[in-house]
């Protein structure tokens, strides 16, 4: 028998992470049939975990805006994750989650969702059809980087395990949500190696307000209620962030609607935006601080501090506010005066109280051009892991544009990464997810081109 005629062994393909950069990688690989073999490895007992929480209030898939506009939500790394999305953006996106048997449908404010507004039968069959094209799954299987002899290593319940590979796709995710997977832990690995991991940092994260909003507590503009209630209670200033427990104990979890912020940050870059955010117990968080985060986060590790406008009335001028505030009172409270005049109550109507001083409140003037512009001091970002996302990671200068790692040392099979592991951010509203799919083909691709598939 002539050995030379029976086919070459199937080249063994490692993909670690099982969340949506991984699960695409481990599409494309299947579509190579019997020439690959393609098992993906996660530490958690099933995949897509963030994923499914994702999709918890209604999955946000994508975006449907013009590509240039949606290319500019990813900042400065915009032009490296361009061709990615230019080959599976939006549109693709929508075709391939059609495939699956899973409609699409945009939304009012231009984001995308499957029909029924779920993300677990999208992934079901996903799956489904990745089991069928060959893919096999171990779960419960932590990564813990490399043996003498090349082989990757992994701890799983019945013991270490040592797995050979002939290429490598890592989509381990980053930092944020460590109990749905995503917990960083990847970082020295690749550090260890050579690679100049970008430090993992929280994004669409929230934020702690400082302990005394600085332009607006000063003797000429009189005592503020924060320090007001400290005093009362024998204490001195304060120097821990977040609200009074006065404001935090009737406010926290309560919402900011139809509000705008406007920030400029040192360096002279601009955020202005209509939406709504959340008061937290110690800050601000929600969609419209998300947004915002990168240049809030990076502020404040440049000065220490970042202090945004918030435009409690924004539909109204602040001509038409002053008039309002002007207007003769008679014996109603000033709270009664501004529920009448501005519909300002609730919540907006005591951020006024929690962060201006006695004499601004008084005075018509100050308090109209607060009601439009009212300095909101952040100090500090909330924890990686309460973050929607991370930024930081792997550099794309460590990379090749089919996302092969260059600067991997000591490593014989290639190597391949994707996903949230890269050093990108986005803001939520479906870019995120875009750029994951997108980059776990082009890694999926990568490993193909690599084996002259």
């Amino acid at each position: 028998m002539n050995d030379s005629t029976s086919p070459a062994p199937p080249r063994r393909v490692a993909i670690i992470g099982g969340g949506p950069a991984g699960l695409m990688a481990a599409e494309v690989l299947a579509a190579a049939g019997p020439a690959l073999s393609v098992q993906v490895y996660d530490a958690m007992p099933s995949v897509g975990r963030k994923f499914l929480l994702a999709g918890k209030g209604g999955l946000n898939l994508t975006h449907s805006e013009a590509a240039e506009p949606f290319l500019s939500r990813y900042g400065e790394r915009s032009a490296q994750l361009q061709p990615l999305l230019a080959a599976f953006g939006p549109a693709e996106l929508r075709a391939w989650a059609q495939a699956l048997g899973v409609e699409t449908f945009v939304g009012s404010s231009g984001r995308v969702f499957p029909k029924d507004m779920k993300a677990a039968p999208l992934l079901r069959a996903w799956l489904q059809r990745l089991r069928a094209a060959g893919v096999k799954f171990s779960m419960r299987h932590r990564w813990l980087g490399w043996a003498d002899d090349g082989s990757l290593t992994f701890s799983t319940p019945a013991g270490p395990v040592q797995v050979q590979a002939d290429a490598v796709v890592l989509a381990l995710g980053g930092g944020s949500w460590a109990r749905l997977g995503s917990d960083g832990a990847w970082v020295p690995l690749l550090a260890a190696r050579g690679v100049a991991v970008v430090p993992l940092q929280p994004s669409n994260c929230g934020f702690d307000v400082g302990p005394e909003p600085h332009a607006l507590a000063t003797a000429e503009q009189g005592e503020t209620r924060r320090a007001f209630f400290r005093e009362l209670v024998g204490q001195g200033p304060s120097q821990q962030p977040g609200w009074t427990e006065h404001f935090a104990s009737r406010f926290a979890g309560q919402p900011f609607k139809s509000v705008a912020i406007h920030f400029t940050d040192s360096q002279g870059r601009s955020f202005s935006r209509k939406g709504e955010f959340v008061a937290t117990a110690t800050g601000v968080e929600g969609s419209l601080i998300y947004a915002a985060s990168s240049l809030l986060r990076e502020e404040i590790a440049r000065k220490g501090s970042a202090t945004f406008l918030l435009d409690l009335l924004p539909d109204k001028s602040p001509e038409q506010v002053l008039v309002e505030v002007r207007h003769p009172r008679g014996s109603r409270s000033l709270s009664s005066h501004l529920k009448s005049r501005l519909n300002l109550d609730g919540i907006k109507a005591a951020m006024l109280y929690e962060l201006l001083g006695k004499d601004a409140i008084n005075d018509p003037v100050k308090l109209a051009h607060a009601i439009k512009a009212l300095p909101v001091r952040l100090v500090a970002a909330r924890p990686i892991d309460e973050a929607i996302s991370s930024a930081g990671g792997v550099p794309f200068e460590a990379l090749d544009g089919q996302l092969h790692l260059q600067t991997l040392q000591g490593v014989a099979q290639p190597v391949f990464c994707a996903g949230e592991m890269l050093d990108w951010e986005a803001p939520t509203g479906g870019y995120l997810l875009s750029a994951c799919f997108a980059s776990g083909r082009v890694a999926g691709q990568g490993v193909l081109s690599h084996f002259g598939l």
